[in-house]
């Protein structure tokens, strides 16, 4: 009888520890344009819609889990959590909407951030007021910050009126909080974050490579992300979402 009390409590433990530690890595990854490349801009920030299908349809039939930031939490809950994050708020983002409904069903809820420009909000290749409400009340999407006008924030002369102003005009047009920013050109220093924790929980880098736990001060203003590509393989895509 004893000998199977320790085999139970052996067994629970290390059914905790599993769970605890199921995804080691959270990888975060950070897109562009969702459109075919037709030659203007750099083609290494466009992913094509065909690919870019390819990768979240990958993401569905290996049990990955999308999250926002609203929902940092469960990522020691959840099945293999991800992080979809788009910079600068493009009009092609609208992509991810048509190909989210695609892949939607009962087991699986797409998700995704868009980091946009808030002094650029209806320009002619950006989305519009109307399409930002559309995308933060359709349950798949989360819209925050790329600060107001896209500056390196290591040389901004005011930083405050970028963080905030940027924050309280997205917050204006979405109805829902904003609680992350994403660092134009994922330039930031000590002096940023002191900043950013003012109007912020969350700091998003260009730094590649997943999250990995780490319990220092300011992890989370300081969160890395890894570049999907126009060139980015299937292959390549797997090693970059591995979690473990």
């Amino acid at each position: 009888m004893k000998q199977l009390i320790i085999v139970f409590v052996t067994w629970l433990l290390l059914g905790i520890s599993t769970t605890a530690n199921a995804s080691e890595k959270v990888p975060i990854l950070v897109y562009h344009s969702i459109a075919e490349f037709t030659g203007h801009g750099q083609k290494e920030l466009y992913v094509t819609p065909e690919n870019f299908e390819m990768q979240m349809r990958y993401l569905r039939e290996n049990g990955y889990t999308m999250l926002t930031f609203e929902s940092w939490q469960e990522t020691e809950n959840v099945s293999k959590p991800i992080f979809v994050t788009f910079d600068d708020g493009y009009k092609n983002n609208l992509n991810v909407h048509q190909i989210f409904h695609k892949l939607k069903n009962d087991q699986f809820l797409p998700a995704a951030t868009i980091f946009v420009i808030s002094d650029f909000i209806g320009r002619n290749n950006r989305l519009s007021v109307r399409d930002l409400k559309m995308l933060a009340n359709s349950g798949m999407f989360s819209i925050q910050s790329h600060t107001a006008t896209h500056p390196d924030l290591t040389k901004a002369a005011n930083l405050d009126d970028e963080l905030k102003r940027s924050k309280l005009k997205i917050e204006q047009i979405t109805g829902k909080p904003v609680i992350a920013l994403a660092y134009p050109f994922g330039s930031y220093n000590n002096q940023i974050i002191h900043h950013t924790q003012k109007y912020y929980l969350y700091g998003l880098t260009t730094t590649p490579g997943p999250y990995i736990k780490s319990g220092l001060k300011d992890e989370y203003l300081q969160l890395p992300r890894t570049y999907i590509k126009y060139s980015t393989t299937l292959d390549q895509f797997k090693e970059i979402v591995q979690t473990k």
